[in-house]
């Protein structure tokens, strides 16, 4: 997990009980090709509506198969999104997901739109870790992830929750949609998933994909919500799937569990840990 922090102005604030401190409004975000989902701590409930602005006559979606295409754009949908709902006079920690092989690149154009919301500090958490709080799973053992978004699906392997393997392709649910009476779409998904598991299985030397398989994978996702699609990997794999509740806000509800834990943190105040500066104002 990396982070990008703001300097504080009142050392004070980071003992006081949160999150009844105004200054300590938190925010779990994630950016979804399709729809975009976000906690809001005092709030209890998770907003979740479709990820597109509008900066002329038509509709634009400025994340797409799993990128960030247009910081602006998606700075203004959150600023529409999200601006009137943060308390005023408050500078919120946001913990953003973010897909596991697009590395710094994403984090960086995240960090850059979620400036509009002037957050006091920005912490990225990849979306397979976060799916595995969601769900409680134990991290001190193997996991395997599979989370099958509207445009994405990753395989991702954790040990002692961090990354260790990753595979992805750009399927996803919106390709079941989308498919015609002649293409069995869920069938193409269910082939790419186990294509990215068998690879992972023989590049391993350590066994523990086949330890984290044996154990039943971890699924989330929009995908998830199919059972044609949870039937076709589960014959693919041959191995047993553990559903995460409500899987398409898993990753948002993980976000959530960390926001609530991360406020008393270092890394969300005081000195930024090294390699870390202040964002600029």
């Amino acid at each position: 997990m990396t982070v990008a922090r703001r300097p504080r102005t009142d050392p004070g604030a980071r003992h006081r009980p949160w999150p009844l401190c105004r200054r300590c409004c938190g925010l779990a975000l994630d950016l979804g090709s399709v729809r975009t989902r976000a906690w809001i701590s005092g709030r209890g409930a998770i907003l979740d509506v479709p990820t597109v602005t509008f900066p002329g006559a038509g509709a634009h979606h400025p994340v797409q198969r799993g990128a960030i295409i247009d910081v602006p754009g998606t700075a203004r949908m959150l600023d529409r999104l999200l601006g009137h709902r943060l308390p005023r006079l408050t500078r919120p920690l946001v913990v953003v997901t973010t897909p596991v092989l697009d590395g710094p690149v994403y984090r960086e154009r995240a960090r850059a739109a979620v400036r509009v919301l002037r957050p006091r500090a920005v912490l990225t958490v990849p979306s397979a870790r976060a799916i595995a709080l969601a769900a409680e799973a134990d991290l001190a053992r193997p996991l395997l992830v599979v989370d099958i978004g509207a445009h994405l699906t990753e395989v991702v392997l954790l040990s002692d929750g961090a990354v260790l393997d990753a595979r992805r392709t750009a399927l996803g649910t919106v390709d079941l949609a989308d498919a015609d009476a002649d293409t069995d779409a869920s069938a193409e998904i269910g082939e790419a998933v186990a294509t990215m598991v068998t690879s992972m299985l023989r590049q391993d030397r350590t066994f523990l994909t086949a330890d984290a398989l044996s154990r039943g994978a971890l699924l989330a996702g929009g995908g998830a919500l199919r059972p044609d699609l949870t039937r076709r990997l589960i014959d693919r794999l041959r191995a047993p799937l553990r559903v995460v509740p409500a899987p398409h806000t898993g990753a948002v509800r993980g976000a959530a569990r960390i926001l609530r834990a991360a406020h008393g943190h270092p890394s969300a105040g005081g000195t930024p840990p090294p390699g870390f500066g202040p964002l600029p104002g």
